[in-house]
């Protein structure tokens, strides 16, 4: 009821706030044998913390996960395993007045209208910074995808507002603060440049990958593969669209081009993304996320305060300019996480399948 668990199979309870003491999240069903430690989920904290670059925010924390339970000796046992990231940088006289009054686009009011109160610190539960437990958990389930069936994610920027970002190398997105494919970023640095001294902010589109998918994951009608994916991604602060596969230009393909057609090497194109039916093809796994303009910038305007009065609101802190700048690994790791639960599931009822022809 409460909402706050990913996943059955591979359970992940997220618990915190943007300005309490610690972050974490608790992950129950991970398979036991694996050997873990947290050198296995920092790297990826790191590629998603704050203070980064000039780009994001510059809150500093240093975002070190802890294993509290569910190893041992190094290897996982099986029970659950919880993870704390403490905050060490939180700045919560910057929200000071927002009780009174409501930010345009954050989820003050519905938080308000629903609950009957909020934390206005940093967001509280509806900060992007509850992204970090579950980059941790998506950490765990990556290195299980990797060991057991080959499956490795990538994700990358593919626009930051009117900017698109063509392909040139999966090299180059480790390379520069965008997680761009490519090796010359000047042009996106002097458009971040210019909208970070004007007070705006602006949206972003990242696609992520899941390489070496097997066959067979994911279930027809109501468990679909790329449903539950894009229930993940929709989760994920500021997604506003999901495509899977070519997406929204499926409307203009035509019937004869669009079907993937097979062959005995293999299937000719992936405008499907990867799943037919709800099931996993064994192609690339593909998803492309649109993210809104970061909502608090400083620039005036219009809201009401709790007594229902017009005011003016300008946000102050320290924020990102385009939220879709440090999303590559949150979308990898929600991505990861899917997969994990589906694998897991597959596992348990169709384990024993013997099928009729060996993946093409």
């Amino acid at each position: 009821m409460s909402a706050n668990t990913f996943g059955n199979l591979f359970a992940v309870t997220n618990f915190g706030e943007s300005h309490g003491p610690s972050i974490g999240c608790v992950i129950d069903g991970c398979p036991p044998g694996m050997p873990l430690d947290t050198s296995d989920i920092q790297p990826d904290l790191d590629r998603r913390r704050p203070g980064t670059s000039r780009f994001v925010t510059q809150r500093q924390e240093s975002d070190q996960v802890q294993i509290l339970s569910g190893v041992f000796e190094g290897v996982t046992t099986g029970t659950p395993i919880a993870l704390l990231i403490p905050n060490t940088d939180q700045r919560s006289k910057d929200y000071g007045d927002l009780l009174q009054t409501f930010r345009p686009g954050h989820a003050d009011y519905t938080y308000t209208q629903k609950y009957g109160l909020r934390d206005p610190r940093g967001g509280g539960r509806s900060s992007a910074r509850m992204t970090a437990p579950m980059v941790a958990a998506g950490a765990v389930a990556k290195k299980w995808l990797s060991i057991h069936l080959g499956v490795t994610f990538t994700a990358y920027m593919t626009q930051i507002g009117p900017q698109k970002i063509a392909f040139e190398d999966e090299q180059y997105i480790t390379q520069n603060p965008f997680f761009a494919p490519v090796s010359d970023v000047s042009a996106l640095e002097h458009y971040m440049e210019q909208l970070r001294k004007s007070g705006d902010s602006c949206g972003a589109q990242i696609k992520v990958i899941a390489k070496g998918m097997p066959v067979g994951l994911g279930s027809p009608l109501f468990e679909k593969l790329d449903a539950d994916v894009a229930w993940a991604m929709m989760g994920l602060n500021a997604v506003k669209g999901v495509e899977i596969g070519s997406g929204f230009e499926s409307v203009e393909h035509l019937g004869s081009f669009h079907g993937d057609e097979l062959t005995p090497s293999g299937f000719k194109t992936n405008h499907a993304g990867g799943v037919l039916g709800g099931i996993s093809t064994g192609q690339d796994l593909e998803v492309t996320v649109a993210i809104k303009p970061t909502s608090s910038i400083l620039i005036p305007k219009e809201s009401i305060t709790i007594e229902g009065q017009t005011t003016q609101v300008i946000t102050k802190g320290r924020h990102d300019p385009c939220v879709g700048i440090r999303a590559a690994p949150i979308a990898e790791a929600l991505l990861a996480l899917v997969v994990m639960e589906h694998a897991l599931r597959h596992r348990a009822q169709c384990g024993d399948v013997t099928p009729p022809l060996k993946p093409i």
